[in-house]
């Protein structure tokens, strides 16, 4: 679904997935929203969040824990993409951008400090 509104776009996954994920706006930090969709991660679907940055897209998957260990926090980069994966609140949240590292870090933090 491609909407810039975070009651869109999280509604937009019932029925989709089992569960939610969290939506959040960081349009006035200079990360828009620009959508969500269904993706698959190991077989598993998995929200898919989409967020920009200038000319950067920024690929965002939420999945629950779902009774498995919580995998190490981590970064790094990958042909080109860099990646910052952690845990947080039984969920794990994985974001992938050809953005420098620095405003990806950016990103995460204004993330997680967003209501």
């Amino acid at each position: 679904v491609a909407s810039t509104d975070k009651h869109t776009v999280k509604p937009w996954f019932d029925g989709r997935l089992d569960y939610a994920p969290p939506v959040k706006d960081l349009a006035s930090a200079g990360f828009p929203l620009v959508g969500g969709r269904l993706d698959y991660l190991a077989t598993r679907p998995v929200a898919a969040l989409a967020y920009r940055r200038d000319q950067h897209m920024i690929d965002f998957y939420v999945w629950p824990l779902a009774g498995r260990t919580p995998p190490e926090a981590e970064s790094g980069e990958h042909k080109g993409y860099n990646y910052i994966q952690w845990t947080q609140d039984k969920m794990v949240f994985c974001v992938v951008s050809d953005l420098e590292m620095a405003q990806l870090h950016k990103f995460v933090e204004l993330w997680r400090s967003a209501a």
